[in-house]
């Protein structure tokens, strides 16, 4: 197991950093969601709403002076809650660019999930939920326990989307998916493509830094009547799931 001195320290700091600053840009609302059904609520700017909350933002600069874009609080309307399930693989090492983009993936969702449900699931040839659909833990918290599971060498996709399917049938949100951190090299149980089809909506980020089953990937995203998005490094993170998460 690994001991927790060697997961490095800039890793557990950019997990901190993607949840405060890499969230994913929801695509501009027009009026007529903006003015909505649901409940209005004042929170940090993220690139939709344009109706400033002036008491509330005025309170922020008062201990920031050199404000950034999140320190202005705006209105917005409630949207149904969202259940996700992110399958992180973890069979192999969970090192270098692995664990980064794995940190990366959980502070993105984090910071952009934070009024919806994200449960972390790890799998190998087994799967373990690190956090469940109702917690709420740091994402450099996520990203130590993820490091600290023993490097397992096979893979077994469809008990990953397997535990997916159980976590969000426990879920009363009005949206359900899946998505899977994968390089979708499949090499233990049963085809995965048998279960796919069950989510509601299965996303697939590729890793692409080593060996990777582009052709699985596609089937297994389009099967669960989601996309699948290439990932190389952390750096692609949030762009691909910008494309996901409309």
């Amino acid at each position: 197991m690994l001991d927790v001195s060697a997961v490095a320290a800039d890793v557990l700091a950019l997990s901190e950093t993607i949840a405060r600053r890499l969230r994913v840009r929801p695509r501009p609302r027009d009026r007529q969601t903006l003015s909505g059904a649901g409940h209005l609520v004042s929170r940090p700017y993220r690139y939709g709403s344009d109706d400033v909350d002036l008491d509330r933002t005025l309170e922020v600069l008062t201990e920031r002076p050199v404000p950034e874009d999140t320190d202005i609080i705006v209105r917005e309307r409630t949207r149904g809650s969202r259940a996700v399930v992110l399958l992180v693989d973890v069979s192999g090492s969970m090192r270098g660019e692995k664990v980064r983009t794995a940190a990366a993936t959980v502070g993105a969702l984090a910071g952009t999930l934070h009024d919806d449900e994200l449960a972390i699931v790890a799998f190998w040839k087994d799967a373990v939920v690190v956090t469940p659909l109702q917690a709420r833990v740091r994402p450099a918290v996520v990203v130590d326990r993820l490091a600290r599971i023993p490097a397992k060498g096979l893979t077994n996709v469809h008990f990953a989307l397997s535990v997916a399917l159980h976590e969000l049938g426990r879920s009363r949100a009005r949206q359900h998916r899946a998505i899977l951190l994968s390089d979708a090299v499949h090499n233990a149980g049963p085809d995965p493509r048998l279960v796919a089809p069950r989510l509601v909506r299965l996303d697939v980020l590729l890793q692409t830094d080593e060996e990777h089953d582009a052709e699985l990937g596609a089937e297994l995203a389009q099967l669960g009547h989601g996309i699948v998005a290439s990932v190389r490094d952390h750096r692609d993170v949030a762009p691909a799931l910008n494309r996901m998460l409309v």
